[in-house]
């Protein structure tokens, strides 16, 4: 059965890790494909509008990192619930076999 991502992760989470492959030009150039002109630091180019786009893509950097790391604490999470999860079950089927067990020798027991 697979595993179901809470809607969170879903809906913002993973569209955010592809919004910085939509930009165009070499960094720092000024207007992007939004139709803005990315401020009056980016549309003038030069130095500091490189400066500018490279805070700006670390800044993204950053994010996604943050975001993955959320995401990874998050499956790890489920993981470790679906293991004790696990292990319930498995005492859960132990005892209903000793319980089976028990059954079967009174019935024995019974029959004599």
């Amino acid at each position: 059965m697979a595993t179901r991502l809470p809607a969170v992760i879903r809906s913002s989470t993973l569209r955010l890790l592809g919004v910085r492959a939509m930009s165009t030009g070499e960094f720092g150039d000024g207007a992007g494909k939004g139709g803005g002109s990315g401020g009056a630091v980016r549309s003038a180019g030069g130095a500091f509008g490189k400066m500018e786009a490279a805070h700006e893509e670390q800044y993204f950097r950053k994010l996604q990192q943050e975001q993955l790391e959320k995401l990874k604490e998050m499956v790890e999470d489920e993981v470790a619930h679906h293991e004790q999860q696990i292990r319930i079950h498995q005492e859960a089927i132990e005892h209903h076999k000793r319980k089976m067990s028990r059954i079967e020798k009174q019935k024995d027991s019974d029959t004599d």
